[in-house]
């Protein structure tokens, strides 16, 4: 993703990180995928919008692919007793970031911390969804 030696690269850098940290926010925003996107596009007669269409994993720079990588291989965290989603399972991400020689391993960091707060909070908002609809479904 480029240098962060002197002033103006680290702005540079900073703006970089901003604009895929939004990115990765419109990508699990709505769940749904590109396809999807201008499929509903087509049905409905309007024009596909490139500021809302939810971005395909190769628009994301390598260092975003490879944290979207190995957010797949961890494994995932559930609590037994509520069921409530707690994330992935971290203990493993050295050995992952040596196994794939990971360069940029901050970098990749980094943004394997936003896709878990994204993924976890999108996956325990449909969780919280189903619990209310079940609750709904046994009162009536």
């Amino acid at each position: 993703m480029g240098y962060r030696n002197g002033r103006r690269s680290r702005k540079f850098y900073n703006t970089q990180v901003e604009k895929i940290i939004s990115l990765l926010e419109r990508k699990y925003k709505d769940k749904i995928t590109l396809d999807q996107y201008l499929s509903i596009c087509e049905q409905t007669g309007k024009e596909p919008d490139p500021d809302e269409m939810p971005p395909d994993d190769s628009v994301f720079p390598m260092e975003v692919q490879q944290a979207l990588f190995l957010h797949s291989l961890l494994p995932e965290k559930w609590d037994g007793m509520s069921g409530s989603y707690l994330g992935r399972e971290w203990s493993a991400l050295s050995v992952l970031l040596d196994v794939y020689e990971i360069a940029d391993r901050k970098t990749v960091v980094l943004f394997l911390k936003q896709i878990e707060a994204h993924h976890m909070a999108s996956v325990n908002k449909e969780l919280k969804r189903k619990q209310d609809a079940e609750r709904r479904k046994t009162k009536t």
